[in-house]
């Protein structure tokens, strides 16, 4: 026999040993779901990439908001999907868009619920881009920054609690800032997509909101998979710009990202479980080849133990009644 004076296998023993000494958690806190706004009436239709989630009309998005309250998730992430696109995405900022309607009814029923919105312009682009296009096609990024912050701000004037710039344009950050300090908001926090790559995970997101390029694609503004040195400029910049709290967008494939930025950074770290994560997921399931709610919570757990403080993510729901469970 061996003399063994460690044996590991002692606290892994008994499911309350095993609790006892569990280092990381997921906690319903920690979750945000999103949700996608509609025109029309009377609408609510499953979106077929992003099974269990839906379309949302402004009537009945209450429908969805008080399930979300009832199992105590915290906040939830509303993305637009308008009726009218044009040239430069002006229907973002309309008083009357889908999202400003949204916030509007939602935070009439539900004060305490955080409501985020996303600020983008691609889902109201005729083109699909995330700003003004040039001449030549090409992003035009300063002339984008202005119709951000005025989005940003058309959203808080509707009751946004937090707002989220999803674009990846160059100092969109210190402009929504500017713009919210200027109108009596500079209580209102940004947090920003702060490293969000041109990754292959969006798809069924794209089919959901609307929003692929009608021509090109976003490597010009969106990050190089590759790069993390690049992640951690961005975030300082991010910072500096006057970001609340920092995001990685996508989370799974991407956990050293989330690492490198919860080891350098100071302030609340938050990942995006994207939809073709969860796609990936749903369809393996219904294949038979994983057991989804084990599966669901490994990856919950794996992006707390990199260092995620918040996790925006399509199984927000599931998990949340698997921790009640």
């Amino acid at each position: 026999m061996y003399d063994l004076i460690q044996r590991p296998r002692r606290l892994r023993r008994t499911e309350g040993i095993r609790r006892l000494i569990r280092e990381n958690y997921v906690h319903v806190d920690d979750l945000i779901y999103p949700i996608f706004i509609t025109h029309g009436e009377n609408i609510k239709s499953e979106i077929s990439s992003l099974p269990g989630n839906y379309h949302w009309s402004v009537d009945r998005v209450l429908e969805e908001v008080a399930e979300i309250v009832e199992l105590r998730i915290p906040g939830i992430l509303l993305f637009g999907v308008p009726d009218a696109k044009d040239e430069i995405g002006s229907a973002a900022w309309a008083e009357d868009g889908i999202v400003q309607q949204a916030c509007q009814k939602i935070k009439e029923k539900y004060p305490n619920l955080l409501v985020i919105t996303d600020v983008c312009l691609c889902q109201y682009t005729d083109h699909g881009h995330c700003g003004r296009l040039t001449k030549e096609g090409e992003v035009d990024n300063d002339s984008t920054l202005e119709l951000l912050a005025k989005t940003a701000l058309s959203h808080v004037l509707a009751g946004a609690d937090m707002v989220a710039p999803s674009d990846m344009m160059d100092g969109r950050i210190a402009a929504i800032r500017k713009k919210l300090d200027k109108n009596g908001f500079s209580h209102i926090p940004i947090l920003s997509y702060a490293v969000k790559y041109a990754s292959n995970f969006y798809g069924p997101f794209r089919n959901a909101a609307h929003s692929a390029p009608k021509q090109g694609d976003r490597r010009s503004y969106q990050m190089d998979p590759p790069n993390i040195q690049e992640a951690l400029r961005e975030a300082r910049l991010d910072v500096k710009e006057g970001a609340d709290i920092l995001m990685v967008k996508p989370g799974l494939a991407y956990l050293d990202v989330v690492k490198a930025l919860a080891d350098n950074f100071d302030l609340p770290i938050a990942c995006y479980n994207v939809s073709g994560e969860y796609a990936m997921v749903k369809a393996a399931a219904e294949k038979g080849w994983i057991d989804e709610k084990n599966v669901i919570m490994e990856m919950m757990v794996s992006m707390k133990r990199a260092g995620a403080d918040i996790i925006i993510t399509y199984f927000a729901k599931e998990v949340a009644k698997l921790l009640q469970s």
